[in-house]
């Protein structure tokens, strides 16, 4: 199932699957990165909720 595999073969069914797999995966660490870099963000700031 992956590339380096040797029954690995570029058709369009392949191609479909995998470029929306990484499309999904990328909006996902798009999305995680940016929840990572804001708490950091407002914990230095001292931003948001103090009761936890």
């Amino acid at each position: 199932m992956f590339p380096f595999c040797f029954e690995w073969a570029w058709d369009i069914g392949h191609s479909i699957f995998f470029g929306g797999f990484w499309y999904a995966i990328s909006i996902l660490g798009v999305g995680m990165t940016y929840c990572f870099l804001k708490a950091a963000y407002d914990t230095v700031n001292d931003k948001g909720d103090s009761h936890h």
